[in-house]
């Protein structure tokens, strides 16, 4: 299925993203919430440990082809991300959104483990999404990780048609003594 995506794209799947991660936490005990800080979007705490969560969503939504590419994180961000949680008391987490083919990868892992499996480079630190890096990830108990996998089972082929209730309307209003064909009712023969 071809996918054109739509100009506001890219934020929907930040939005996304995070609300994801935080009805995960949230399902699973986490006291969390949504905040709007340079360097951390949640803030949970962990049942577990009772540690303080400061947690930086970085999403992307790969198109056919660019599935296996490399999830770019900006050098900068790693010193937001420590400021912000400096400044709550939380130490900083990564969440990786990837929404590839027909999966949903979220990995959740704390910055300084994620800055020993991809060291910053020149412009960042890059998580590779391969399978060879994925396998990898699985067998990393630090890396927390869920996946859904996803399916269209039925979509949009080519431009809907124009519908009113119960079957098709021409575009154009509908002139005198033209009846729309429903399927449901017998046809008639004039007005």
């Amino acid at each position: 299925m071809d996918i054109s995506k739509s100009s506001r794209h890219s934020k929907l799947t930040g939005d996304f993203a995070e609300a994801l991660v935080l009805y995960w936490l949230s399902k699973y005990g986490f006291e969390c919430a949504l905040v709007d800080h340079t360097g951390i979007d949640i803030i949970a705490r962990n049942p577990h440990s009772k540690e303080i969560m400061g947690i930086s969503v970085k999403s992307r939504s790969r198109t056919p082809g660019t599935a296996d590419d490399s999830i770019t994180i900006p050098a900068d961000s790693f010193k937001k991300a420590q400021r912000a949680s400096d400044a709550f008391g939380c130490r900083p987490w990564f969440a990786i959104v990837v929404d590839a083919k027909d999966t949903i990868r979220v990995f959740l892992l704390p910055m300084d483990h994620l800055l020993k499996v991809c060291p910053i480079r020149q412009r960042g630190s890059y998580w590779k999404v391969s399978q060879r890096y994925l396998d990898q990830y699985w067998s990393d108990e630090e890396i927390k990780i869920f996946e859904f996998r996803t399916e269209t089972v039925r979509w949009w082929k080519t431009k809907p048609p124009n519908r009113v209730a119960g079957g098709f309307s021409p575009s154009a209003p509908t002139p005198p003594g033209m009846r729309v064909r429903t399927g449901r009712f017998p046809k008639t023969n004039g007005p």
